[in-house]
């Protein structure tokens, strides 16, 4: 017995020193716990809105400042008619816009009824169910207490309509995440796991004892990854469009490049965790903790980015897959071209660009 405390106490000792192993038993659960606890929410915080006021009036004026008071939304900006409307949901800041008809206390006062529209930015399916159902929520209680007085019943409706994704097919949403989380997996996780497996077994040796350069032992290593990166893009969009019946609105060729543009950046980055990286396993827990649960929680894929704390909506904008999703959305869903996505294209050519750089540093002559 006094053997087997002596063994287990060696362990502890050995864990102790051993700070991946404290990280992954200790840092890890903290921090899935708190990422997890701010991120996943069904709650509303600062979605910026627009408005359209065609009356202007005291009562527009109050049930505005009702809804902006209500600690959900953000004004963005008011819009004067409604051409301009599908340019503000293309730029891609808000997700509501709300309609006051004309003349609107002149008709609850002669026929006890008004009309709000509410125009809601479906790309994101759930985040448009929960942005309508808060705002129809505050119309309906300001509804109650403004009107609670009144001899005559007044009433004002909520017309609710669904832009870009009428039905709320829940693939629209779910189409241009699954893209970029499977060209992060393919992309990023196999280069990475598959280069540190080659410098843990020694095969490298062979290739750094040839006359090759950096660059091109690197890009013949990973050019089988972006031809079957590729395949899966093809796939990705064709199951979607002809299963989940997700349209391509916009150019099928812009939004292959720029998804080549994302494979590429996928692979520098597991280039990068290759040449950090001694050993498969540590390749794999660096990618898989450093890159795929950040895609799945931080991009914008399933939970919305302004509902999370300053500190994670600062931390998501070096999350490549947040700008992808952004330019996917833009063209397939919104038919949008590169005057409303070229600050997503050019963050991620600078990102690619950096990557690339300091993997070729990093990607040493002789192994060490």
């Amino acid at each position: 017995m006094k053997r087997f405390f002596g063994f287990v106490v060696k362990e502890f000792y050995h864990i102790v020193r051993d700070k991946r192993t404290l990280l992954i038993l200790i840092g890890m659960p903290i921090a899935q716990i708190l990422i997890f606890g701010y991120v996943i929410t069904n709650e509303i915080n600062d979605a910026k809105i627009a408005i359209l006021d065609k009356s202007k009036d005291e009562i527009t004026m109050k049930l505005t400042s009702k809804i902006l008071g209500s600690g959900y939304f953000l004004l963005d900006k008011n819009l004067t008619n409604e051409s301009e409307i599908e340019q503000a949901f293309k730029e891609g800041i808000i997700r509501e816009v709300i309609v006051f008809e004309q003349d609107f206390a002149k008709n609850l006062e002669r026929t006890h009824s008004a009309d709000i529209q509410i125009i809601v930015d479906a790309s994101d399916a759930n985040t448009a169910n929960l942005v309508a159902g808060y705002t129809q929520a505050i119309i309906n209680d300001f509804s109650a207490d403004y009107f609670r007085d009144m001899q005559l019943p007044m009433k004002i409706t909520p017309k609710i309509r669904m832009c870009y994704n009428e039905n709320l097919i829940g693939a629209y949403m779910y189409i241009p995440g699954t893209m970029a989380l499977i060209l992060m997996i393919i992309s990023a996780l196999m280069t990475s796991v598959s280069i540190a497996r080659e410098k843990e077994v020694g095969t490298m040796e062979a290739l750094l004892v040839s006359p090759l350069r950096p660059l091109p032992i690197i890009a013949g290593k990973v050019l089988p990854y972006v031809g079957m990166a590729f395949i899966n893009v093809i796939t990705i969009i064709a199951l979607g469009y002809y299963v989940f019946e997700v349209p391509v609105k916009g150019s099928l060729l812009l939004l292959l490049l720029l998804s080549i543009l994302y494979i590429i950046l996928a692979l520098s980055l597991g280039i990068f965790i290759s040449t950090v990286s001694k050993k498969q396993q540590t390749a794999m827990f660096i990618s898989v903790f450093g890159l795929l649960l950040p895609t799945m929680l931080l991009s914008g894929f399933i939970f919305p980015i302004e509902n999370m704390p300053k500190i994670l909506q600062w931390f998501s904008h070096i999350i490549p897959a947040k700008w992808y999703i952004i330019i996917i959305k833009n063209i397939m869903i919104k038919g949008t071209g590169v005057a409303f996505i070229w600050k997503e294209t050019l963050i991620l050519v600078g990102m690619t660009l950096f990557f690339i750089g300091i993997s070729v540093k990093n990607f040493k002559i002789r192994l060490e």
